[in-house]
């Protein structure tokens, strides 16, 4: 049971990782990953709302019909996305306010919705907590890593989560590579991102 749980655990943080295995999740990963702050937001938020749907659709698993579960699902789904976007409004407004509507859009997110159907719906709870956390946990770092990159190399700086400090990490003589913090830059620096780890993969580095 144990090694099962840290199985479920571990698939999210490299064999399943959303935006970089699954390719799910690509419309806030991109969005939102100007800066490492936003990044991180969005990962911890998002994780929140993977941990308790899981959990929750997991116990109601064989009360829920199947013919309205997706119905369901949302519902459950909608209703933790309302929590994290009262919690951020309450203390964190700054960061709400650069995330905008990624927030809310949450409930739509395919790593939510995918992660409730494929596996808390056919799941006890404790391993449908570890896929939960394990799927949020890469998640976020997948967003952080491409947010530090393209902060670095857009603006120079790193901006610090939750209290909005911003660092400057290369020197007043670094020319900030502007087009790294754009939408194209986003895409050019997932496909870097992807194309890593697939050769991390072919050659079983890692």
């Amino acid at each position: 049971m144990a090694k099962s749980v840290v199985q479920e655990f571990t698939k999210g943080l490299w064999n399943e990782i959303p935006p970089f295995r699954l390719v799910l999740g690509l419309c806030p990963t991109l969005a939102v990953t100007k800066t490492l702050e936003n990044g991180v937001g969005m990962g911890v938020a998002t994780t929140f709302v993977l941990i308790c749907s899981n959990v929750l659709i997991s116990m109601l698993r064989n009360v829920i019909p199947k013919k309205v579960r997706i119905a369901c699902f949302i519902i459950v789904i909608a209703t933790f996305v309302t929590i994290v976007e009262l919690a951020m409004k309450a203390f964190q407004y700054p960061l709400y306010q650069s995330l905008g509507i990624f927030i809310p859009l949450i409930v739509v997110n395919c790593i939510v919705l995918g992660r409730a159907e494929a596996f808390a719906a056919k799941n006890s709870v404790v391993p449908s907590f570890a896929d939960g956390l394990g799927m949020g946990v890469g998640f976020t770092l997948s967003l952080a890593t491409l947010a530090a990159f393209r902060e670095i190399l857009g603006a120079g700086t790193i901006t610090i989560p939750f209290i909005s400090k911003v660092i400057p990490v290369l020197g007043s003589a670094f020319e900030p590579f502007a087009f790294m913090i754009e939408a194209p830059g986003a895409f050019v620096c997932l496909g870097l991102l992807l194309c890593v780890m697939n050769m991390l993969g072919k050659n079983k580095i890692i």
